[in-house]
């Protein structure tokens, strides 16, 4: 499953910006789906995920109020609605696919087989 990552840009902060996350040939509807981001200087984190049926949604602290994961089957598409962006969310996003479909662990980085190419994601103060 090729992933990719659409959508970064740079903004101020308050502004709001939506990710996509699509893929060229097969099917994500029937995978988990996950968000992760990755600042210059620090580990990747979790942000949010989705899961294939749509049943469990489930973000990290930080971004919870602020952020919305969502997917359209028929596009085959996974997105990432991000409101009161702040400076401390400035990294570069990435999708990921869970193909397995685990149950909990949705934040393990590990738990997902396919991933974008990452998009950047720049917010100024």
């Amino acid at each position: 499953v090729q992933l990719q990552a659409s959508g970064g840009g740079l903004v101020q902060a308050g502004d709001s910006l939506r990710l996509s996350c699509t893929t060229s040939g097969r099917t994500i509807n029937n995978n988990n789906m996950g968000w992760f981001r990755q600042a210059p200087g620090k580990e990747r984190e979790f942000v949010a995920a989705i899961t294939w049926s749509g049943g469990v949604i489930y973000y990290a602290d930080s971004v919870k109020g602020r952020f919305t994961v969502s997917r359209v089957r028929a596009k085959n598409a996974v997105y990432l609605q991000m409101n009161s962006l702040k400076p401390e969310d400035t990294a570069v996003y990435y999708c990921a696919a869970d193909p397995a479909r685990h149950v909990g662990g949705y934040e393990v980085a590990a738990h997902y087989n396919y991933w974008g190419q990452g998009t950047q994601v720049t917010v100024s103060s």
